[in-house]
């Protein structure tokens, strides 16, 4: 690796190497991610009132007033989880495509929080899509995770004066 002179009088740090095919796919793969979240945020807002039905099927003894409040309830935690949801993945491609170790470790604690809320999908009142985009998001969580602990994105991820 070859430096150059510094011309203002600050050392100039090693380049960044390219990011290997794992890394590479890992990131492709969190932007797919940040697609399915929006795409998920879009259905889940258009079919509210199959969640209404939902609620309504699995609480029989619900008045009209604590299903509505219900509802209102989860459309504001579907909007705010879903921008929140989209913003981590976006962000987690970019510093992971940069190299940064700590955003691979956050990669892999945010995927062990959407495995524990996958779990929790199955507990409440959804419908298919409602079941679908979660599973779907969280097999290309998976896949992300995966790669970023490859041998070959290990070595990328090592500090450069380790390298």
């Amino acid at each position: 690796m070859v430096q150059r002179y510094p011309s203002s009088g600050k050392p100039v740090e090693p380049e960044q190497l390219p990011a290997p095919p794992p890394v590479v796919n890992a990131v492709k793969l969190m932007y797919v991610g940040a697609a399915i979240s929006t795409v998920s945020l879009i259905i889940s807002l258009a079919d509210i009132g199959g969640v209404k039905t939902a609620i309504k099927k699995a609480k029989p003894s619900w008045t009209t007033a604590q299903v509505n409040q219900y509802d209102r309830f989860l459309i504001i935690v579907a909007i705010v989880s879903g921008v929140i949801g989209i913003a981590l993945w976006l962000w987690m491609a970019r510093a992971n495509n940069q190299g940064k170790n700590w955003a691979r470790v956050l990669s892999t604690v945010l995927f062990c929080l959407a495995t524990l809320d996958l779990i929790g999908v199955f507990s409440q009142p959804k419908t298919l899509l409602g079941v679908v985009f979660p599973v779907l998001t969280w097999l290309v969580g998976l896949g992300a995770v995966f790669l970023l602990w490859r041998p070959e994105s290990s070595a990328f991820f090592k500090p450069l004066e380790l390298r």
